[in-house]
Parts: C-alpha cells; sequence; structure tokens
C-alpha cells in the first residue's frame, strides 16, 4: 500500500510539473498567436476575392487557428484555462451533443445513451464538458476501426470516505458520474500508467496529438472531479468520470445572446504589455469607431486615467503585468473613473482569477477581431458592475 502510494505521489509530482511547463508554455503562444492570427484576418479582410495572395494568408490563418487549439488543450491540460462555470445537467449536455457526435463516429460506430433518473446538476464550464465528452467518444471510435458501440450513461453518485481514501484524487460526498465505453482494442497496464500525459499517444503518426487524454485529466481535475479508468486488451475500456454535485439552488445559465453592432464610438484605455498585441488592438478598435488609449502597464495607464478628463468607458486590460495586476489597475483607475466598465484579457490564468471574481467579464487569447469587437461592445452596453 505504502509503494503503491508513493508511485502516486510520483505520478502527481510529475504531473504538476509537466503542468507548469505547459502552462507558460501556452501563455507565450497565446500571446504570438494574438498577433500572427489578428493581423492575418485584418489582411484577409483587405483582400478581394481571388487576390494572389488570399490563399497563401488564408494557409497562414488556418495554421494560426489549428494552433490556438493545441494550447487551449494545453491550457486545460495544466489547469491554467480561465473558464466561465455555470450549472450544467449532463442528460441536457450530452443529448444535445448526440447528432454532433453520431457524426463524429460514423455509420459503423452506434451511441448508446442511458441517461439517469433525477440526475443531479454539476457547476463547470460547459464548453470543457463538451470538450471532454467528445475527446473520449472520438477515442472509443478510434478503438473500434471495425466498428461497434458506444455506451455513454449518466447518475449519481455518493462517494464515502473508504472509497475516497483508495482513490488520492476523489473527496467523498455527492458527485455525478458519466461513463464513456467501448468493446474495442483495449489497453495495456503500460498504456495505462501514461494515459493522461501530454503528447503521449499510441496512434499512428498524424492520427492524434496525443493531447485528448490529457485534456480530459485537467479539465476534469479542475472541476474538483476525478477520472478512474479500466481497460484490458481485447475487450474494451470504460472511463467513468466524477464531478461533484453543484451547490444547492444551481439554475441552469442560459447562453448569451451574440452581439450584433460592434462598433462604438466610446473612449477605451488599453493597458497590455506586449506591444504587439497592444498596437492590434488599437487598430481593431479604431477602425471599429473607438478612441483608445494606450499604456504599456498599470503605471502608465493609471497615469493616463487621472490626466484624462472626459469619461473612459472601458479599461481593457491584460490579468499579469509588470507594475501590477489587471485587478489592481482596475480597482484604482474605478476611483477615479467610477463609471469605467473592465474587460480583462489574458493567455492564461496561474495568477489573477481569483483576485477578478468569476462574475468578471474575460477574453481567453489568442482572440479573432470579431471576438475583441464583439466582447467589448457587450462589456459596454452591460449593466453597471465587476470590480469596485
Amino acid at each position: 500500500e505504502r509503494k503503491r502510494m508513493e508511485e502516486q505521489f510520483l505520478q502527481a509530482q510529475k504531473m504538476e510539473a509537466v503542468g507548469r511547463l505547459a502552462g507558460g508554455v501556452a501563455h507565450d503562444f497565446n500571446n504570438l498567436l494574438t498577433v500572427i492570427n489578428g493581423y492575418s484576418e485584418l489582411l484577409l479582410g483587405s483582400l478581394p476575392p481571388g487576390a494572389p495572395a488570399r490563399a497563401d494568408l488564408e494557409e497562414i490563418f488556418n495554421a494560426g487557428k489549428r494552433a490556438a487549439s493545441l494550447t487551449r488543450q494545453l491550457l486545460a491540460f495544466s489547469r491554467k484555462q480561465v473558464t466561465q462555470p455555470a450549472s450544467i445537467d449532463l442528460n441536457v449536455l450530452v443529448s444535445s451533443l448526440r447528432k454532433m457526435l453520431e457524426r463524429l463516429v460514423g455509420e459503423d460506430v452506434k451511441i448508446a445513451f442511458a441517461p439517469g433518473a433525477d440526475l443531479d446538476l454539476v457547476m463547470a464550464d460547459p464548453g470543457q464538458i463538451e470538450q471532454v465528452i467528445v475527446n473520449l467518444v472520438v477515442n472509443a471510435r478510434d478503438a473500434m476501426p471495425r466498428g461497434g458501440k458506444i455506451a455513454i450513461e449518466t447518475g449519481n453518485a455518493l462517494l464515502d470516505e473508504a472509497y475516497a481514501a483508495l482513490h488520492p484524487d476523489m473527496n467523498p460526498g455527492a458527485h455525478v458520474r458519466l461513463t464513456v465505453a467501448d468493446a474495442g482494442v483495449g489497453m495495456t497496464d503500460e498504456v495505462k500508467a501514461h494515459l493522461f500525459e501530454p503528447f503521449f499517444t499510441t496512434k499512428e503518426k498524424g492520427k492524434g496529438t496525443g493531447l485528448g487524454l490529457s485534456t480530459v485529466h485537467g479539465i476534469v481535475k479542475h472541476a474538483g472531479g476525478a477520472i478512474e479508468v479500466e481497460s484490458e486488451v481485447g475487450r474494451g475500456t470504460r472511463f467513468r468520470i466524477y464531478i461533484p454535485r453543484a451547490g444547492s439552488g444551481g439554475q441552469v445559465v442560459a447562453p448569451v445572446p451574440p452581439v450584433r453592432n460592434s462598433k462604438g464610438t466610446e473612449t477605451i484605455l488599453v493597458a497590455e504589455d506586449q506591444e504587439t498585441v497592444r498596437r492590434l488592438a488599437k487598430v481593431v478598435l479604431e477602425a471599429a469607431g473607438y478612441r483608445v488609449l494606450m499604456a504599456a502597464d498599470g503605471t502608465e495607464a493609471l497615469r493616463l486615467a487621472e490626466s484624462h478628463e472626459g469619461p473612459i468607458h472601458l479599461l481593457l486590460t491584460d490579468m499579469v503585468m509588470r507594475s501590477m495586476s489587471g485587478a489592481e489597475l482596475a480597482k484604482l483607475v474605478r476611483r477615479e473613473h467610477p463609471e469605467t466598465r473592465v474587460l480583462f484579457i489574458s493567455g492564461y490564468a496561474e495568477r489573477g482569477l481569483e483576485e477578478i471574481g468569476a462574475a468578471a467579464a474575460f477574453l481567453q487569447k489568442p482572440f479573432t477581431l470579431e471576438g475583441l469587437r464583439g466582447k467589448v461592445r457587450e462589456v459596454l452596453d452591460a449593466p453597471m458592475g465587476g470590480l469596485s
């Protein structure tokens, strides 16, 4: 038992170290990709259809979007991705994904869904839980090259102290269980030992990044849950995911309708210590009609706020900067300009999230140009709130 606990502890240490590396790499790449994708999108918007350079630019832009998808998976693995938790009914979520999943697996694979009765809600980011389900279903499909059945089940589960003691990642109490099972090729014990490590894959070259299950692991851990894996060579694999039940009184959050008009004339103070990202934001926002004030860090932003005579309608700030955090800056700016709304941007979420609170407006790097314009408009049109 002691040997088993030592191995689990060493594995946890290794995963934590790899997670820190992945988060740092993703953070730096997200700043670079914001610029690469942003200027590619700007240039594409300025070229007429059929222009000689358009096809080359589209290749750059598409490669940038694929790279952004990889960094999102790295952040999910390292649990440094900014999330927007909501109360989720997993039965509703799986049902809404059913048609898309059936298209993903093809005609040779059938999906059977057994929803649990009176299912409790869980508190998690809906987009991330969708990512978990899609990754598990795709892996199950790949494990059955000749076709077969994927069984998805949900149910309530009460984990006691004895069970939690045998599974260090789990806490006792009320959970919701999501199970995805296949009758595929199964896994050896050696493969299972490396299952959630990033870039580990048993698929052929070019058939997978090795980030799918590491992403699943990071998302589930971020939601306070844990994963069990049962597998036997030739007899298939079963993943059981346990997510803590949401607190009483939770309501399923309705999606926010998309912003139709993303233009405006308001004054926006941009605080961003990456010069290339700062310039891109200025170009995009000024083209949409806004007046833009630019600051290279929190100290300069505060100086601009103190000297600016008119209203500052929005502070667009990076969460982590050299002189002060975005949260600290927002509080100081709001003392000078109580009318100012705040929109935070960041490439990852290692620091700052606990300061800004779950209700704060946030935009993940790398963002699309329309994503930036739309989020700015959404925050400007929203009722006053957030940091005071």
